[in-house]
C-alpha cells in the first residue's frame, strides 16, 4: 500500500501563487509516475499535470500550461505543483495520485490508470 498526503492549499487572490506538495509513503520502492488532478465545486475531477519517475517527461492540461509546473524529489518521495498566475477558475480540491504502471515510453496519465489517491487539499482563488 501507498499513502499520499497533500499539503499547501489555501486561499489566495487572483494573480497569486501557491505551491502544493504530495508526500508518498509506504511501498514506494518501485518507479511510479505522480499526477495532480482537481475537482472544482459541482464539477467532475479533471487532470492537471503529471510527471514520470525520471522527471524528464511531464504532461499538462491546456488550461494550466505556462502557469503551473510539476516537479518531484524522488529521494524524498515528494511531488510538487507550483501554481502561478492563479485564476478564480482554478478553485478546486486538488488531489495527488500515483501510477505504478508507468514504465513504458508511451505511457500517458489517465484517471483510471492511477493506483493510489490522496484525500485532497482545497485551493480557493478569490477575484
Amino acid at each position: 500500500q501507498v499513502q499520499l498526503v497533500e499539503s499547501g492549499g489555501g486561499l489566495v487572490q487572483a494573480g497569486g501563487s501557491l505551491r502544493l506538495s504530495c508526500a508518498a509513503s509506504g511501498r514506494t520502492s518501485s518507479a511510479y509516475a505522480m499526477a495532480w488532478y482537481r475537482q472544482p465545486p459541482g464539477k467532475e475531477r479533471e487532470f492537471v499535470a503529471a510527471i514520470k519517475w525520471s522527471g524528464g517527461r511531464t504532461f499538462y492540461a491546456d488550461s494550466v500550461k505556462g502557469r503551473f509546473t510539476i516537479s518531484r524529489d524522488n529521494a524524498e518521495n515528494t511531488a510538487f505543483l507550483q501554481m502561478n498566475s492563479l485564476k478564480p477558475e482554478d478553485t478546486a480540491v486538488y488531489y495527488c495520485a500515483a501510477d505504478f504502471g508507468s514504465d513504458s515510453e508511451g505511457w500517458r496519465p489517465t484517471y483510471f490508470g492511477m493506483d493510489y489517491w490522496g484525500k485532497g487539499t482545497l485551493v480557493t482563488v478569490s477575484s
